[in-house]
């Protein structure tokens, strides 16, 4: 040991003496324990606007109103009518298993110090390197991106079931459906909601934050209508939407709403899997997942605008925790009700059955609306503070140089009109379902990443990496790098490799085009360890 001993002190004096924190490179006992391993640098960019946004208004409204969106209110009824209120359950556990493993690794990291603009773009980037960190921070912007619209055209499909004439032709149920319903006209709706959420993103994200909680009120308020709904409201049939019927299908235009009712529930308890009637496509196990999973990738939107937190340390960890049990209590209690109470032709049929048997009936229509329309704008936010990480660190060069551009209080607006024009190119596929699949592996990709720079990290037993949260292992970042894995190939194995072959193609590009980065690399932590 003697003789390594000054090696040891020139390396890490040699660390010390750079002109900005060198990634995961080792740093002298003597320095701050709050710096991370992925120092943050101190130019002017990142001081110029002051963070306002705290631990309740910041993360946990933000997160949870992400995560409930559509699943919430739309497809709840779709996971319990195709799977079977056993395999539902099964479901939202493997889910909930999935990022709950990421969660601890993004509090592992957000709390080993300061973290800026970007969110698991940042954490990745300085901790695997630019490369890693520039391909995962991409293909996050994409999946923010896709998202974003699958929430915009769920608020379409929310307002053409209230509003909306029958597509083939039939007399409308309804003197409230006076919308012209088809697809360039879902197009043109769901632009009009894409015009929304940019005017707002726009303005910035402490407006954002503060029409948040407002929206957060409504969505409780629709949510606790729904609860007593399901005791109070009593039996009764329910007509079912037109667009429910697919060509061919002589059914009854009626189902039923039972009431709390043993037989009801030991019919929805195995599974039913049929055609989702917004696609024409045959339910499996894996669709159903690509769509509820959904539901759960709110998890990163506290670290994705964490350059305007006050303290993102303290904040994401806990806001993230608090919003991920509650959603995983309410999903489970929706579930267990509409298995008790609704017939299983009214739960596949009626995607917006909540709205039918709720004590009145705008409640959960303006539930649908706040919560859709408040997770498209939390994404488009997200999308746009990733895409300005990415353009100020020059990953991609001259390319996204234009998105550093910011407005005098410090609002990417450059960021947002592209991710805003992205968001409105994936509008095209149409359909909630449709999206629902590649989103979700994009997510997944990202979080698998989280929890490999996080394992990375632990064994290359960096000296500078030394998180206050310790509720995390090696072994929990593994489980959640295969759980990641497992899933993506079991939902869509053409996509997810395709994902996979894509992110390293961007991880070449970058290495060979890309300036040289001071932020270190986890190879040189691993190498010093050794």
């Amino acid at each position: 040991m003697s003789e390594k001993t000054p090696l040891l002190h020139y390396r890490l004096s040699e660390a010390s003496c750079s002109e900005e924190p060198a990634g995961v490179l080792p740093v002298p006992p003597s320095r701050d324990r709050g710096q991370s391993a992925a120092g943050p640098r101190r130019g002017p960019a990142s001081t110029s606007q002051p963070k306002k946004l705290n631990t309740f208004f910041g993360v946990v409204v933000p997160t949870l109103l992400s995560m409930f969106s559509v699943v919430v209110f739309l497809r709840i009824g779709f996971m319990v009518g195709q799977c079977g209120l056993y395999q539902a359950i099964a479901m939202y556990v493997v889910a909930y298993f999935i990022i709950s493993m990421t969660v601890l690794s993004v509090c592992a990291i957000s709390t080993n110090g300061a973290l800026d603009a970007g969110g698991a773009y940042y954490m990745i980037s300085r901790a695997l390197g630019p490369e890693f960190g520039g391909s995962i921070g991409l293909m996050f912007f994409l999946g923010n991106v896709c998202a974003s619209a699958l929430f915009v055209l769920g608020l379409v499909e929310a307002i053409e079931s209230t509003f909306g004439m029958p597509e083939d032709g039939t007399l409308p149920i309804s003197p409230h459906q006076v919308l012209p319903s088809g697809y360039w006209w879902s197009l043109l709706y769901g632009t009009a909601v894409a015009l929304l959420c940019l005017l707002v993103c726009l303005v910035g994200a402490n407006i954002y934050a503060s029409a948040t909680f407002v929206i957060f009120l409504v969505v409780i308020l629709s949510l606790g209508t729904v609860f007593v709904s399901f005791f109070s409201v009593r039996p009764h049939n329910v007509t079912l939407p037109g667009s429910a019927f697919l060509p061919g299908n002589t059914s009854s235009p009626m189902a039923r709403f039972t009431g709390f009712k043993l037989d009801t529930l030991l019919g929805n308890l195995g599974d039913g899997y049929g055609v989702d009637y917004t696609t024409g496509r045959m339910m499996n196990f894996a669709t159903v997942f690509a769509v509820v999973f959904n539901g759960c990738t709110g998890i990163m939107t506290g670290s994705n605008i964490s350059g305007d937190l006050k303290n993102p340390s303290y904040s994401i960890p806990r806001g993230t925790i608090t919003a991920v049990i509650f959603t995983f209590i309410i999903y489970n209690l929706l579930m267990v009700m509409a298995a008790c109470t609704c017939d299983r032709v009214l739960l596949q049929r009626d995607y917006n059955y909540l709205s039918d048997i709720n004590v009145w009936h705008p409640f959960v229509t303006v539930g649908v609306y706040c919560s859709t329309l408040s997770a498209a704008m939390s994404s488009l936010i997200g999308a746009s503070r990733i895409l300005y990480a990415l353009a100020k660190d020059h990953l991609f060069g001259r390319v996204l140089s234009p998105a550093k551009r910011t407005s005098c209080g410090g609002n990417p607006w450059v960021a947002v009109l592209l991710s805003w024009f992205l968001v409105q190119l994936v509008l095209f596929a149409g359909k909630v379902n449709t999206i629902a699949g590649i989103s979700t592996i994009f997510f997944l990709l990202v979080y698998a990443a989280v929890d490999l720079a996080c394992l990375a990290l632990e064994w290359a037993s960096a000296p500078n990496f030394r998180p206050t949260f310790r509720y995390f292992t090696w072994h929990t970042c593994l489980l959640g790098i295969m759980g990641c894995a497992i899933m993506m190939f079991l939902i869509n194995a053409i996509y997810a490799s395709a994902s996979i072959a894509f992110m390293l193609l961007l991880l070449l590009l970058i290495h060979y085009l890309s300036p040289t980065s001071s932020w270190g690399y986890i190879s040189q932590a691993l190498i010093f360890h050794q």
